[in-house]
């Protein structure tokens, strides 16, 4: 007999399904939270409430909000012709973070993988294509990871915005800012010299 009731083994079943937790620390978490029942189990429970009721998938861009088309799409402040393209609402959230881009995004919701049976209809690509052949966007930026699923998706993307009329262009690979050479792999390196500019 488990001496663990099925309700409280329901909680650690759930927990470890969300990523970078396993078993033990979805025990170690959901001890936690029933330890601290009222300064965390019920205020979690009932902010994973409302957010499951108010949060969409913004329709234009496939960003999440509260609000449809999303905040960053509705803002008129943004340059419309540019649009980021990213594999996943995380990214998305990381370019903002750095404020560099004020453009508009494009969530794919992905990458094209053969060995885990990802084809292009399982990602959000023919709205972009519409998207970039609207005659108002001049630029896609493909801002994908620089794996090889990544850059196989940025390859087919390619190849589908090509009658879009539209530059198409990719974030750089290499040093990172503060990188050191000597820790760094090869990959990384190659890209580094590959992408190399003028001073």
């Amino acid at each position: 007999m488990s001496p663990v009731s099925s309700e409280f083994q329901r909680v650690i079943d759930l927990l470890a399904k969300l990523p970078g937790l396993g078993p033990r620390s979805a025990r170690r978490v959901a001890l936690h939270l029933v330890k601290r029942k009222d300064a965390a189990m019920l205020p979690l429970a009932q902010a994973l409430e409302e957010a499951a009721s108010a949060i969409r998938t913004c329709t234009r861009c496939g960003n999440l909000d509260t609000h449809n088309p999303c905040a960053i799409c509705a803002d008129n402040r943004r340059d419309p012709a540019a649009i980021c393209v990213v594999e996943e609402v995380g990214d998305l959230w990381a370019l903002e973070r750095a404020g560099v881009f004020k453009g508009s995004y494009h969530v794919l919701g992905g990458t094209l993988s053969a060995l885990e049976g990802v084809g292009p209809s399982d990602l959000n690509i023919a709205p972009l294509v519409a998207r970039a052949s609207d005659g108002i966007v001049t630029e896609v930026i493909l801002a994908v990871d620089a794996t090889v699923d990544g850059q196989a998706t940025a390859h087919y993307l390619t190849d589908q915005l090509e009658n879009a009329g539209v530059k198409i262009t990719h974030l750089a690979h290499g040093v990172p800012v503060g990188g050191e050479l000597d820790y760094l792999d090869e990959g990384t390196l190659a890209a580094a010299l590959k992408a190399r500019r003028t001073l």
